[in-house]
């Protein structure tokens, strides 16, 4: 389910943000900051927006925090008392609700928290406006809670199996906390309407297409980037380009890291963590970026299509928004090595088809200008209708 704003009532957001409702106290509450991924890059547009926002968060990794906000501007749980909480967070889990519950925001205009892992569960002053940008439902809760159960340790299966019920209750019930849902795609806004039978507005994460360029040069692999976890079925890429005997470049780790090294065959090249520059040069010279997992929005074929190469996805989920099926990509129907395999096929039969340049015009409309207005147009419309349901307000004009 989706709402949609009006141009009228875009405009008037936009107004009211810029004049009515000037410097708001705000504070927004992101899940944990300990590595760089696009919740955080959503959180750094957020700061654009909102420079004297405070900003919450139950860990942080220090070193990697600072490169998103102040540290007199930011605020963790007590979460971040526990010894290696930083590495490891998931396992907090059962604490979350209550670290959450526990972060005072009093005295607030405007809290927006950035969900994914647990986010919207803080307990927002009476008069506040809550606004929640919602990357995901948390997705070890509901529709991949046994696929995590699978790759969990056994204390933590254990844990997780004897908690489950009352996280998902928590869940739900911290949904009617939240004024406005913003979902990231119509996918994620269509798990919101289904778990918390809430509405949600769309719009898409800011990326910073720009940064991404064509290249003249092209290579003889397939690129596979981002954080090494069982969801991205990095598996079937392998396993596709073992079969097929074609090279694949992956960049990045994770706790999946091992687990495909050992299944990688001659083909298969393991990059590891690169710099922005050779990341941006395997973007722009690589013939398609793979995408086999089921993805709520996913940055990476985003980034891909704004250099100018196509993505071979697997055909559901955020996919579906980003990939043009035939003009910047092409979609496979099953999670299987067979059915990537036979998409893969195609594309060799049609290469040649795929122009760059049209590839990065489609992805430039995902640029971070688009999120900066849309969402702060949004914001402004949701502290406007706010205001006018304050008592006395109608007599104050």
């Amino acid at each position: 389910m989706r709402v949609e704003l009006d141009l009228q009532a875009t405009a008037r957001g936009a107004h009211v943000l810029e004049s009515k409702v000037s410097q708001p106290k705000v504070a927004i509450v992101h899940y944990w900051l300990v590595g760089s991924g696009g919740g955080e890059n959503v959180v750094k547009a957020m700061l654009e927006l909102f420079p004297q926002a405070d900003v919450f968060t139950l860990v942080e990794d220090p070193a990697f925090s600072q490169t998103i906000v102040p540290r007199d501007r930011l605020r963790t749980s007590f979460l971040q008392r526990i010894p290696g909480a930083a590495r490891h967070y998931r396992a907090l889990l059962p604490l979350m609700p209550t670290a959450l519950e526990n972060l005072d925001l009093r005295g607030y205009d405007l809290i927006i928290s950035s969900e994914s892992g647990p986010a919207k569960g803080i307990v927002p002053p009476l008069d506040a406006v809550h606004i929640c940008y919602c990357h995901s439902p948390m997705r070890y809760l509901w529709d991949q809670y046994h696929e995590y159960r699978e790759s969990a340790g056994w204390l933590q299966r254990l844990v997780l199996s004897l908690c489950i019920t009352r996280l998902r209750l928590w869940d739900q019930a911290s949904s009617l906390r939240v004024d406005r849902f913003i979902a990231n795609s119509r996918y994620v806004a269509s798990r919101i309407d289904r778990y918390y039978r809430r509405p949600a507005h769309v719009i898409h994460p800011p990326v910073d297409v720009d940064d991404f360029a064509l290249s003249e040069t092209r290579g003889d692999y397939y690129l596979i980037t981002g954080r090494h976890v069982s969801y991205k079925r990095i598996d079937l890429a392998i396993a596709a380009c073992n079969a097929l005997g074609r090279k694949l470049v992956i960049t990045g780790d994770g706790p999946e890291t091992a687990r495909l090294r050992a299944s990688a065959g001659p083909t298969i090249e393991f990059v590891g963590r690169c710099s922005f520059a050779d990341l941006k040069r395997h973007y722009s010279e690589c013939r398609a970026f793979l995408m086999p997992g089921e993805e709520d929005f996913g940055i990476a074929p985003v980034e891909a299509m704004a250099s100018g190469r196509p993505v071979i996805a697997f055909g559901r989920g955020g996919a579906r928004e980003t990939v043009v099926d035939g003009k910047t990509g092409l979609f496979f129907p099953e999670q299987t090595v067979e059915s990537l395999s036979e998409a893969m096929l195609a594309f060799e039969g049609r290469e040649d088809r795929f122009e760059p340049a049209a590839i990065r015009r489609h992805a430039l409309g995902f640029a971070k200008g688009r999120f900066m207005a849309e969402f702060g147009a949004f914001v402004g419309d949701a502290l406007a209708t706010a205001q006018e349901r304050q008592p006395g307000a109608r007599a104050k004009d």
